[in-house]
């Protein structure tokens, strides 16, 4: 088991905002937490890498390869984030510095997880922007100069550049039109077939669920109200909060627009 979580709650001081939550996630398995704005889904995947601001409480359990996160010190989890858990957030944007370089970002990032050698900093560099299908002359380039596609790929990179067990993708295809959105995930698919990584990927998005998530919880105020296996919960919803999403959702199995889908599948995943 790669990810655990068991009565997870997120509460302020004025009300519960996660309510008593499990699920879990195996080792290399795409899992898609689904819900409307509101639903808790961010809050709860921040509770797992410690991220919650501090006037948020949590209870509950979260094991991580078999580790208690909860109990951890900060230094453990500064030394587990990035290394073995890592995000990809929806403001990619905002994970850059505008006055620093692509290849300073990755070079910053290296160097915090104890990557001393500059010359192996430089490869993984290359090879991280290469794999995401990005060309090595980026590392000179700012973030200012790219293209909105191309910097959630240089996010994505920045991920896996140190071969995680858990990647948290948070509606990471909002801010990116539909074409874009598809090639990101596309791409996503094929580095977790390399790596074998697991995903937790929270959208919603049914169409992206059903493209790529092997299974799927439903959460609504704060709790899940609905999990399984992707094709149960997509044909046979038992939950009426399910029916309504799905009802709700635009035509399920089309990931691209009309008239683009048969060509563009055909290009490389990266285009």
């Amino acid at each position: 088991m790669n990810l655990s979580i068991e009565q997870l709650s997120i509460s302020s001081r004025k009300k519960t905002i996660v309510d008593h939550v499990s699920f879990s996630i195996h080792q290399g398995e795409w899992l898609a937490l689904v819900g409307q704005s509101g639903s808790g889904k961010t809050l709860l995947s921040q509770a797992i890498g410690r991220l919650l601001p501090p006037n948020l409480q949590v209870e509950g359990k979260i094991f991580f390869n078999e580790e208690n996160i909860l109990s951890m010190s900060k230094k453990q989890m500064r030394a587990i984030r990035g290394q073995k858990l890592s995000y990809i957030f929806q403001d990619y944007q905002g994970s850059f510095t505008p006055f620093r370089t692509i290849g300073q970002h990755l070079e910053e990032y290296q160097k915090a997880h104890g990557i001393v050698s500059a010359k192996t900093r430089q490869i993984n560099s290359i090879q991280a922007l290469t794999s995401v299908g990005l060309e090595e002359a980026l590392c000179n380039q700012y973030p200012f100069q790219l293209s909105g596609g191309q910097l959630q790929r240089v996010s994505i990179a920045m991920a896996l550049l140190l071969s995680p067990d858990l990647v948290i993708a948070d509606e990471i295809t909002t801010a990116l039109d539909s074409v874009s959105g598809h090639r990101i995930l596309e791409l996503l698919a094929k580095l977790q077939k390399e790596t074998g990584c697991s995903i937790l990927f929270i959208t919603h998005d049914w169409r992206h669920v059903r493209r790529y998530a092997d299974r799927l919880a439903v959460m609504k105020e704060g709790k899940i109200v609905e999990s399984g296996g992707k094709h149960r919960i997509l044909d046979h919803p038992q939950h009426e909060y399910t029916k309504q999403l799905i009802q709700a959702a635009p035509t399920l199995g089309h990931s691209l627009p009309s008239g683009l889908r048969e060509e563009e599948e055909d290009e490389p995943a990266y285009g």
